[in-house]
């Protein structure tokens, strides 16, 4: 009895234990950061007083960050699309992440309105090692093509699976602001919390900014695989 190619697994000499599925765990990770960066974004607004080195060092980390998710919307799409082009396209994006990387903490060290913290530089070389890792496990010759890609399939098209996904993380963030405030107004109630220089708004206001983060991250991913599970019931 033949076998087709396509039902085969990984290479043999390359089993697989999971770990190629690690790079993809990270991603979400990456994303999920990105949006918390984000949520952030009003800190900026109005605010002269910083000086024009610091502005724009997070001006462009604001920036990175929406690349950031769009990016790894794309990559996202390939992956639950079940595409062998995944781990070449995450490769890709993982070196960029770390020139960005190292480009940043270089500024920071560079620029004297900065002052040295062990902490930054010991979670950048975290982030650094990690990706490399990713780099690693993803390798030409791993056998992650054949971990990722399944046979028999078609991934809709990335532009299908990037308007789901904006379209799910717009309505993830409003459900899951309005959810966390709604949930942080009743915690205020139940404990008692003190609204003493409207420490009881604040406190739900962090609450909602916590439910805008994990409704935005859970909205995209849900879209987008709902998008492919549609397309491949289509296929089957």
């Amino acid at each position: 009895m033949a076998l087709n190619s396509g039902d085969l697994g990984p290479p043999a000499g390359h089993p697989d234990s999971g770990l190629s599925y690690v790079p993809l765990g990270w991603l979400l990770f990456i994303m999920a950061w990105s949006v918390y960066g984000l949520s952030w974004a009003w800190w900026l607004v109005g605010n002269t007083g910083l000086p024009d080195a610091v502005f724009y060092f997070f001006v462009a980390g604001l920036i990175v960050d929406v690349v950031t998710i769009l990016w790894g919307l794309y990559l996202l799409g390939m992956a639950l699309g079940r595409s062998a082009r995944f781990p070449r396209h995450f490769i890709v994006w993982q070196t960029a992440t770390i020139v960005w990387l190292l480009a940043r903490q270089a500024y920071v060290l560079a620029v004297p309105d900065f002052v040295f913290s062990a902490r930054s530089l010991g979670m950048t070389a975290i982030e650094i090692g990690i990706g490399l890792l990713c780099i690693y496990l993803l390798r030409r010759g791993s056998g992650a093509e054949a971990v990722y890609a399944r046979p028999g399939t078609e991934a809709p098209r990335t532009f299908v699976s990037v308007m789901a996904a904006l379209l799910g993380i717009v309505l993830g963030a409003i459900v899951g602001a309005v959810a966390g405030f709604l949930a942080g107004s009743l915690i205020v109630e139940v404990a008692e919390i003190s609204c003493f220089e409207g420490g009881c708004g604040y406190f739900a206001a962090l609450i909602g900014l916590v439910g805008l983060v994990v409704g935005a991250i859970a909205g995209g991913i849900i879209a987008v695989w709902l998008v492919h599970r549609r397309r491949r019931e289509r296929v089957a």
